[in-house]
């Protein structure tokens, strides 16, 4: 009696520890699937595209311009990622330079046959070439990846005084300035300067109006004219429907 009841006592026992046993596992999987979930949710808190849209934007960059523009775009992919959790002024500094280092300079005429041209930054990437603007939007789209406000961010036209010698004539440039709070001193993320410096430290630049999707200022005005951007600067309206179609907003 006392082994038959010793032998059912260990099946039972042996029964229940595979219940458990189960169990914990179910468990264990589940907190994996949430800790995993939770992990992508603080490296990608605010990505504004996916991950798979952002390897199809890859892929299209592939297919269009071939293996070296493939390649910056992993690197994009990668920067994004590795930033997304970042301090507001090490995403400005890494974004500057990052466009700064892979895209070399060029007019319109030169990279795309034309007076004036905004390419989206899937352009600029796949020619691994830009003028002000093309570099200015590029670290917008990117910036606004990485969770920036559009609010905070502006598109801005300026003169700029290349030269320290007098009589030399300003010329016209565009630069991406970022604002904590709309009264705030701008910060300048420009193509013709590595740091990103605050504009008190640039005087070598004169603000004639700046711009996103939401609002048009005029100098260096804190209030918005009301005007509407995307009529007032119809390229602007152009280069954000390429910027959908490539899947970066």
């Amino acid at each position: 009696m006392k082994t038959c009841y010793a032998g059912d006592e260990l099946r039972g026992v042996s029964y229940l520890m595979r219940i458990v046993s189960r169990k914990y596992c179910e468990a264990r999987l589940a907190l994996s699937r949430w800790h995993s979930g939770l992990v992508l949710l603080l490296l990608f808190p605010i990505f504004a595209v996916s991950d798979a849209d952002l390897a199809s934007f890859e892929r299209q960059l592939l297919s269009r311009y071939g293996s070296s523009a493939a390649y910056i775009a992993g690197e994009f992919r990668v920067m994004l990622g590795e930033q997304a959790s970042s301090p507001v002024a090490e995403k400005l500094d890494v974004v500057n330079h990052f466009f700064n280092s892979r895209i070399r300079f060029s007019d319109d005429q030169q990279t795309w046959g034309k007076h004036d041209f905004w390419a989206s930054p899937g352009e600029t990437i796949g020619r691994g070439a830009g003028d002000c603007e093309d570099f200015t939007i590029a670290k917008y789209v990117a910036l606004k990846l990485l969770g920036i406000p559009e609010e905070k961010l502006r598109l801005t036209y300026v003169k700029a005084q290349l030269s320290s010698v007098a009589g030399v004539p300003s010329q016209a440039h565009m630069v991406l300035t970022y604002y904590e709070t709309p009264s705030s001193e701008p910060l300048v993320l420009d193509n013709l300067r590595a740091e990103v410096l605050p504009a008190s430290r640039r005087p070598d630049l004169e603000p004639v109006f700046g711009f996103n999707s939401k609002g048009l200022w005029v100098g260096a005005r804190t209030g918005s004219t009301g005007h509407d951007p995307l009529a007032r600067v119809s390229r602007w309206r152009d280069v954000l429907q390429k910027i959908r179609s490539e899947g970066l907003d």
